[in-house]
């Protein structure tokens, strides 16, 4: 057993799987803050694709007590419209999502997600 030629041979597999792979396409948060004056929350997506112009909305869970600092809060998952589109570049928008469909009286706790492992939790305040 030769373990430097060994582990030269697990390390070229591992890069070989690694550029054979499909790259990972998800939308994320670069930046979000709620809006006193707008009563919106403002999101900076980051998100790959062949053009810029996905648009992207809200969709609301349930209202559950006690979460976040004992306050009611909801889950909205961030729809992409294009979300199968070719993760060809990069791209960086800047959304405005009304809370007219927030299920909690406010305060609250809303967390956005996007992807899996994706997640962002802020407070709106009354």
């Amino acid at each position: 057993m030769n373990a430097p030629r060994d582990s030269l041979y697990w390390l070229i597999i591992a890069a070989a799987a690694t550029l054979i792979s499909p790259p990972g396409r998800a939308d994320n948060f670069a930046n979000i803050r709620y809006s006193k004056q707008t009563d919106r929350l403002i999101a900076t997506m980051l998100y790959r694709g062949t053009n810029p112009d996905h648009r992207f909305s809200l969709k609301w869970g349930p209202c559950l007590a006690n979460q976040s600092g004992g306050l009611p809060g909801a889950t909205a998952e961030v729809l992409d419209d294009q979300y199968d589109d070719a993760a060809e570049q990069d791209f960086s928008k800047t959304v405005r999502f009304t809370l007219t469909g927030m299920p909690c009286p406010r305060p609250a706790s809303v967390t956005l997600r996007t992807a899996p492992r994706f997640f962002f939790t802020l407070t709106i305040p009354k």
